[in-house]
This record gives structure tokens, sequence and C-alpha cells, in this order.
């Protein structure tokens, strides 16, 4: 393969791993923890929203509903980092993408 094989190649790469970003980030993760908490957030690690169900909200309730919320949250980053390292992989060869797109 000739040097300028190899640049058509790298830029196909950078091409779809963008476009695969751009998707990811469209993409929506939801979490509902023990049915009191749903946190949504995109994939570019964005919340879109948080619920809470109207029963938790008695007083003794409150640390375990922040520590609910930062479990979802939590959660919900782990598998937005698993579907772009999976993405990174297929389309690069490498978890750890290509070229930092």
């Amino acid at each position: 393969m000739n040097m300028q094989q190899m640049m058509a190649q790298a830029q196909k790469m950078q091409r779809e791993l963008k476009k695969a970003m751009a998707a990811l980030a469209e993409k929506e993760f939801v979490s509902n923890k023990g049915g009191l908490v749903t946190v949504t957030l995109t994939g570019d690690h964005r919340v879109k929203s948080i619920v809470i169900d109207e029963d938790a909200f008695e007083k003794e309730n409150k640390e375990m509903i922040e520590a609910t919320i930062t479990l979802a949250v939590n959660e919900l980053n782990e598998q937005i980092n698993a579907e772009e390292a999976a993405i990174n992989e297929r389309i690069t060869g490498s978890a750890g993408g290509f070229g930092g797109f």
C-alpha cells in the first residue's frame, strides 16, 4: 500500500469515526433505579432529564435519592464510554480511537 492509499484510508476512518461519534452524541441512555429515579443522558454525557417519583419525596429519603441519582449517572457514563470504545475499536481497530475524534 502506498502513502497516498494509506492517507486515503486514514481519512476515510476519520470520517466514519466522526459520523459514528455524532450519532452516539444523539443517542439516549436511560437508567431507572428502584423505580424512584430515572436519569437520561445523551451520548455526549449531557444530562437530558432526571425524574424522581413523588413517593421518594420524603425528607428521610433525601440521602438515598442523592445516592441513587449518582449511581444512575455513573452507570450511564460507563455505558456511554463502553459504546464509544466499541465504536473506536470497530472503526480504527483500537479502543483509543484515531486522531482524537
